[in-house]
């Protein structure tokens, strides 16, 4: 696994058994000086949504009625997007053009082939380790973004002052804190600031606190699927999600990383696609709780989508 922060890159190899370890440095002494990445050339021949516009209002409809009857308080519906591409794409170079553009994201790939992939820019981070730390962040809320720096900053104002964002923020705190009891020594939850993406900009508080058990596959079990890609409460929403998708999310609002036994980071799997030579899918979703307005949603979705669009 190569993982890059800031301007370092670093190799994560799992090692099964000793004799493996020679194999791995072939590996390693087979890399090569990295070549240019070329840019994205391929176009949009056609798109087809597993949702029509109809559908998807009366989906939405739907998830109301049901919020409206106490079944749950928040449920998070998503639309998949093919595109078909005149040419096969290279994965690399999509998530090249991806990282120039979407800034303040953990972005990942799966890669089977070059043109077989799974991979993605999510500005939501699901938890890192560090020995018997934890810190993890709640990550909802949402408004548009500008290239006008004025209008941006507005936008970032309105959302900091809004109360129902900031309600929907603080019930992803509170789910997140119930699920951590149990597991963690005291919890820690930071004021709230935005985070500014190309497209959208977020409600984040970060929460951090002391592990009981050094356990990652606990920690991935309390605290996946998220609130921001479920809903809550969680078993209620997830089969409401089951009952009325008419798609296998798949990869999608699962979890990209890796782990260690000093360190684990893995990161929501948001704002994705799934490439396969000249097709790809695109995943978006957009939460929905009370009294928001439909249209809203509808445009949050759309604006999800277009962080990985190419057209």
């Amino acid at each position: 696994m190569e993982i890059r922060r800031q301007q370092q890159l670093s190799i994560h190899i799992n090692l099964l058994a000793e004799e493996d370890k020679q194999s791995a440095l072939a590996f390693i002494r087979s890399l090569k000086n990295a070549l240019n990445i070329a840019p994205l050339s391929v176009k949009v021949t056609s798109v087809e949504h597993s949702l029509t516009q109809q559908q998807w209002t009366d989906y939405l409809n739907i998830a109301l009625d049901e919020i409206n009857q106490g079944v749950f308080e928040k449920v998070v519906p998503a639309r998949a997007t093919c595109l078909s591409l005149d040419n096969p794409l290279k994965a690399i170079q999509f998530m090249k053009a991806s990282r120039d553009v979407n800034h303040h994201c953990y972005h990942y790939m799966l890669a089977f082939s070059p043109t077989d992939a799974f991979m993605g820019s999510s500005p939501e981070r699901l938890y890192k380790r560090d020995e018997f730390v934890l810190y993890t962040e709640a990550l909802a809320g949402t408004v548009a973004s500008s290239d006008n720096e004025q209008q941006a900053i507005a936008f970032a104002d309105w959302l900091m002052n809004d109360k129902k964002n900031q309600h929907e923020n603080l019930v992803v705190v509170d789910d997140i804190c119930q699920r951590l009891q149990g597991g963690i020594e005291g919890i820690d939850v930071s004021s709230a600031d935005v985070i500014r993406l190309r497209k959208v900009q977020h409600l984040r508080r970060y929460i951090h606190g002391k592990l009981i058990h050094a356990d990652d596959v606990d920690c991935l079990q309390r605290l996946q699927p998220t609130a921001a890609v479920c809903g809550l409460p969680r078993s209620i929403a997830r089969t409401f999600i089951r009952q009325h998708e008419p798609f296998e999310r798949r990869w999608y609002a699962g979890s990209a990383g890796y782990l260690s036994l000093p360190h684990a980071e893995f990161a929501v799997s948001l704002r994705c696609g799934e490439l396969h030579d000249d097709a790809l899918t695109l995943y978006a979703g957009a939460g929905w709780l009370r009294d928001l307005i439909l249209c809203k949603s509808g445009l949050k979705l759309k604006i999800k989508q277009q962080v990985y669009a190419l057209y």
